[in-house]
């Protein structure tokens, strides 16, 4: 690998107009969002078929991009129109010098990124199966890791300044948990990618106000017997959570959206039932993603964990043709990018959730968790966001 980084050029906007369509509502007034996470570069080799052991083959397409859960969802935020910061830490190598040239020129803030003179920066390879539309991913750390001590109170107060909410996805779990501590004495929302358990995310997942969770995470983290039940239980468990969103990949979401007022005579029903009634209600023939609500309230109801007041929201995903989806890498990042945006543009769940899945399924047209990434303009936004 040479020692000079390449020189980044940003993708053009397939398909968007150069500039905002006058039908486009104005962007949200306040769309500083803060992120802390990870930041590194991912090596990407598609193949007609995933090796078997000790076989060599060619690869098809290869590509040598920015990746990280918190980088990649910032990068699909500054595309859709936010201002984004991101703390993170880096090395001064040749995949750091990337990361940072790569961010630059998408709009994202690197001012708060720690560059180390020694160490290495985080990579991932990623082989992409062509043929079943897989993608396994293996993760090279950086070193050294980002620590308390790491982060200044000036520079964590600068990074804080005017931003509408801060964004963490479990990288750095100590460092993260004194931005995460600051932002809540200063009353910033947090919202927190919980792809996993992992050390040291409890302590940061009870001050979030916002989750959203891969399929694995809500009964590996609550031992619930199904995802309905165990997003009840992380309602019960987070009560400052206002809503709790699980990703389901071509199924969709499910979204449990917490109600605080007090209503004497609630409906109450069985939310594993709940959700299999409003999944009833999916339009088969329909390509473009939804949303089905429950009633405005209810009295959801888990048995053996407890209940909760709240709406229950099944979003469905794009059915996006087998000749035009590529690779998935980064999809629930990108996914997160646009909830990042719907929350600063005041989206209500029924529109966020269609547009956000309509963001990640564009993504997943290109190789890699960003070449594919829209643009707000991109007419396929459109009508999720006017």
């Amino acid at each position: 690998m040479s020692s000079s980084s390449p020189s980044y050029q940003l993708p053009s906007p397939e398909g968007a107009s150069p500039s905002p369509s006058p039908s486009l509502p104005p962007l949200p007034e306040k769309r500083i969002v803060l992120g802390c996470g990870g930041a590194g570069m991912d090596f990407l080799a598609a193949v007609a078929a995933f090796p078997k052991p000790d076989e060599k083959i060619r690869c098809t397409n290869s590509k040598f991009q920015g990746g990280g859960n918190a980088a990649n969802a910032l990068t699909c935020a500054a595309r859709l129109g936010l201002s984004p910061r991101l703390i993170s830490k880096i090395a001064d190598d040749t995949q750091g010098r990337a990361v940072l040239e790569e961010l630059k020129a998408e709009g994202v803030d690197t001012s708060y990124i720690l560059v180390s003179k020694g160490g290495n920066s985080p990579f991932t390879y990623v082989i992409v199966d062509t043929q079943t539309k897989t993608r396994t991913c293996i993760f090279s750390p950086g070193n050294p890791p980002m620590v308390p001590d790491d982060l200044s109170l000036a520079s964590l107060s600068s990074a804080l300044d005017e931003a509408r909410f801060v964004y963490f996805d479990g990288r750095f779990p100590e460092a993260a948990l004194i931005v995460a501590q600051e932002a809540t004495r200063r009353k910033i929302p947090i919202l927190i990618d919980a792809e996993r358990p992992r050390e040291g995310l409890d302590d940061i997942l009870c001050l979030a106000d916002y989750i959203v969770c891969t399929a694995k995470f809500p009964q590996a983290w609550t031992k619930a017997p199904s995802i309905p039940s165990a997003l009840v239980s992380i309602l019960l468990r987070l009560p400052n959570v206002k809503f709790v969103i699980v990703t389901l990949g071509v199924d969709g979401c499910i979204m449990l959206d917490r109600r605080v007022e007090e209503v004497p005579e609630l409906d109450e029903i069985e939310v594993d039932g709940m959700v299999e009634l409003l999944k009833q209600k999916i339009d088969g023939e329909n390509t473009i993603p939804t949303c089905l609500p429950s009633k405005s309230m209810m009295r959801l109801r888990a048995d053996g964990i407890g209940r909760v007041n709240g709406k229950l929201l099944v979003g469905t995903a794009e059915k996006i043709p087998a000749s035009e989806l590529v690779d998935t890498t980064g999809a629930g990042d990108a996914f997160i990018g646009a909830i990042l945006y719907a929350i600063c543009a005041d989206m209500p769940p029924e529109k966020m959730l269609p547009f956000a899945a309509q963001v990640a399924a564009a993504g997943c047209r290109a190789l890699g968790a960003r070449s594919g990434l829209p643009w707000r303009t991109d007419p396929r936004l459109g009508p999720f966001l006017c």
